[in-house]
């Protein structure tokens, strides 16, 4: 059986991009476990919290409660990501969490040609976002994520699922996001 995670960084109570995950995870017809980034108490990397983590890596100490993102992470087969396209991007919220969850030595390492190689049991990634204009630039937000996965965990797997208009006057928001289901459906 598959073990999924999902990495939920919408903010909004009813969020298009959420609600698109929610169809992705439907079809993927398997128990899920699900970090919502905006109720958790995850915090970005600051002189303090490096040191911490620093020491804990050297001492390969990855049981502490700092490691908790990064271990369920490393865990999961499946990685399904729902984040608006905000800033041409993606939120602050999952970029926080990214450096929570790349960590070397507990989700990576480094090959002897100095090349990360994925600790983790990774084997498909699903990237969600919407946005209001078309204005998705497939090389910031996904890009940046796609590179993520293929350099640091290896994974080569990575399913893009986006919707795009939704905040123009006159779009049938209602079409617009069929279609996306009909692309996630596609998948299957």
């Amino acid at each position: 059986m598959d073990k999924i995670l999902y990495i939920n960084s919408c903010v909004r109570e009813k969020s298009r991009t959420n609600e698109l995950a929610r169809y992705l995870l439907k079809k993927l017809n398997s128990d899920y476990k699900e970090i919502k980034l905006d109720e958790e108490d995850i915090k970005p990397m600051d002189s303090r919290l490096l040191k911490e983590r620093d020491e804990l890596r050297a001492n390969k100490n990855y049981s502490n409660s700092m490691f908790k993102y990064a271990n369920d992470f490393k865990d999961a087969n499946i990685i399904v990501i729902s984040s608006p396209y905000w800033d041409l991007s993606f939120s602050a919220l999952l970029k926080i969490y990214f450096e929570n969850i790349n960590i070397g030595g507990l989700t990576f390492g480094y090959n002897e040609a100095g090349k990360p190689k994925t600790l983790c049991n990774i084997k498909k990634v699903y990237y969600v976002t919407t946005s209001g204009g078309y204005i998705i630039s497939d090389d910031y937000g996904f890009g940046y994520v796609k590179a993520m996965f293929n350099t640091f965990f290896e994974v080569f797997d990575i399913n893009y699922i986006k919707a795009e208009g939704l905040d123009i006057i006159g779009s049938d928001v209602d079409k617009i996001i069929e279609k996306a289901k009909m692309e996630i459906d596609n998948l299957f």
